[in-house]
């Protein structure tokens, strides 16, 4: 069976080297075929001897301060830390809930990344915008050199907000025809598990039948709700 590759980002402190360690041993418990897991960081310091290194990236060009969340964009370039075939991309602040091995067989070659979510006022009025979250999206290492290009190429309009409010809308929109992963296999917990208020007062979240990441955008961070 084809190796896999995990790919997670950490830089600064708000995420430090346990939740690299988390993620590492979810994978593990939670994927089936072989696979390699990759941190690309700017601090390796107290990760796990199984979690693979990658360098920070020098920064290509932004305007902004670097390190930065476009670097997403920057690991779609061929070569990038030496990847190569199907990669799964996880945030840091993400729990891994159930099997796992389902990411890397639906629709192969494709890119495929979660339907963004809106509040459940827009979303009864069918208002869901073709954007992804990206705490959680595979790509072909070697394959995805387009995208970076457009990045490369519309770096101004990347980092204007007026036009791509969130880096994951410019990643969306760079790799283009984004496949979207089944519902039921990502939830978040701000909008699927945390009861609104004034329920959240005296229930407690619950997770979701079929759930197999849960992601946690925004705050408590998993350690903080699990």
């Amino acid at each position: 069976m084809q190796t896999v590759n995990i790919l997670c980002l950490k830089w600064g402190t708000r995420y430090g080297p346990h939740y690299v360690n988390m993620l590492y041993r979810a994978v593990g418990r939670n994927l089936s075929r072989p696979f390699r897991f990759f941190c690309c960081t700017d601090d390796a310091s107290e990760l796990d001897a199984g979690v693979e290194i990658i360098p920070f990236p020098d920064n290509p060009g932004i305007k902004r301060g670097w390190p930065d969340i476009l670097v997403k964009l920057a690991v779609l370039q061929d070569g990038f830390g030496g990847l190569q075939g199907p990669t799964l991309f996880l945030d840091l602040d993400v729990a891994i809930t159930g099997p796992i091995d389902d990411f890397f067989d639906y629709k192969p070659g494709e890119f495929c990344i979660i339907h963004n979510w809106v509040n459940w006022r827009k979303a009864l009025m069918g208002r869901r915008p073709a954007v992804g979250n990206s705490s959680i999206f595979r790509f072909e290492a070697g394959g995805s050199q387009h995208a970076y290009e457009t990045f490369l190429r519309e770096m101004p309009r990347a980092e204007d907000r007026t036009i791509f409010n969130t880096e994951q809308a410019f990643l969306t929109y760079a790799m283009g025809n984004p496949q979207w992963w089944p519902d039921e296999w990502v939830k978040s917990y701000k909008w699927n598990c945390r009861p609104s208020f004034p329920l959240n007062l005296f229930r407690v979240p619950q997770l979701p039948e079929g759930c197999r990441i849960l992601v946690f955008h925004g705050r408590p961070d998993p350690d903080e709700a699990i």
